[in-house]
């Protein structure tokens, strides 16, 4: 098969991506054309929450899979004779919510006779940022910043990541969350803390910046969602929540002030890490990549010193198969398969 693709045949391939709280399935054609898409997201199901329940998380994709499977298998003007193979992100992610995925992906792989490719759903995110490139300026840099996952890379290739560094506690996403909890913003955090921000003063409160080792490329957002916390219930938490009696103003001041901090950090690590292999290319996925502020900051710093920032289009940033099928591809390619004994991961 993979000689196939090779000899110039255009390869198909369905995606299917259930590593936390979105049921999608994709066909790509060629790891680059997208012939379908299809997204069914549970932020309605998690909102009184505030958070990602995953029990409900598995309910939902049990009952969304095969629909949202066939949807994008019509979609794409397809069908069993014309898709080449079956991908499935596998790990990391929510053991309860990957399990379905990979069931489904194993089954229709079994049904229709087609071989199955197993991805990395993080590093998948980068394929997000990569797709509309014929070629990439290597090295390259790969910043993911997601609900789960801060993650800096050196990217060699679409099959060739070598990791930097990674969130040694709270991921950025979760922290914008946590911190929309805190002020009585709507899940999901990061749309919330972006919107309201738009009317505040990011200098206003001057909130930590949590670099950690001169030299580390690691990430540290547990201190800046508690110095949140403490400036709006007192150091000592015995305070009064004063998030209900603020005015629109304050909240703004806080949601701009957490978000610049978070945007400094990120950038710097990112630059940093540029600096330290030399790269020529950055590139950016994940959740937290449709952030209208992180892009610019991420775009002034690449301005300032030469180099080209690849940003994933905001459809596909949030979690979605499109970016699965896509770095499939690659790995059908190099004949990269996985076999029927697959298991779901919940770290990669």
């Amino acid at each position: 098969m993979a000689g196939l693709a090779l000899a110039g045949k255009e390869i198909r391939i369905l995606g299917i991506e259930t590593s936390c709280d979105e049921t999608a399935a994709a066909v790509v054609a060629d790891g680059r054309r997208i012939l379908s898409s299809v997204v069914a997201s549970q932020n309605k199901l998690h909102e009184r929450f505030g958070g990602v329940v995953p029990e409900i998380a598995s309910r939902a994709h049990i009952e969304r899979i095969y629909p949202v499977v066939a949807q994008a298998v019509e979609e794409a003007g397809a069908d069993r004779d014309s898709i080449d193979a079956i991908a499935i992100a596998n790990q990391p992610g929510l053991v309860v919510a990957l399990i379905v995925g990979v069931t489904a992906a194993k089954a229709l792989a079994l049904a229709w006779g087609k071989p199955l490719v197993a991805v990395n759903h993080v590093h998948a995110h980068l394929q997000s940022a990569m797709l509309a490139e014929e070629s990439l300026d290597l090295p390259a840099v790969a910043l993911v910043v997601s609900g789960g996952h801060t993650s800096l890379y050196d990217c060699e290739s679409a099959l060739e990541l070598e990791l930097l560094g990674s969130t040694i506690d709270d991921a950025a996403g979760e922290a914008f969350d946590k911190v929309a909890t805190i002020l009585n913003l709507p899940y999901p955090g990061g749309p919330s803390i972006e919107k309201v921000a738009k009317d505040g003063d990011p200098s206003a409160i001057d909130f930590p910046r949590s670099m950690l080792d001169r030299d580390s490329l690691d990430f540290s957002f547990s201190g800046i969602k508690t110095a949140v916390l403490y400036y709006c219930r007192g150091q000592n938490m015995k305070g009064e929540n004063r998030v209900a009696s603020m005015s629109g103003q304050e909240i703004a001041d806080i949601a701009a002030s957490f978000q610049a901090a978070v945007i400094d950090v990120l950038t710097a690590k990112t630059r940093r890490a540029a600096d330290k292999i030399g790269a020529a290319t950055v590139l950016l996925g994940g959740g937290v990549a449709a952030n209208t502020a992180l892009r610019e900051a991420l775009g002034r710093m690449c301005e300032e010193s030469g180099r080209k920032l690849l940003v994933a289009p905001r459809p596909l940033c949030t979690d979605n198969a499109v970016m699965v099928a896509s770095l499939a591809y690659h790995k059908f390619r190099a004949g990269q398969f996985a076999d029927m004994n697959l298991e779901p991961k919940a770290r990669a």
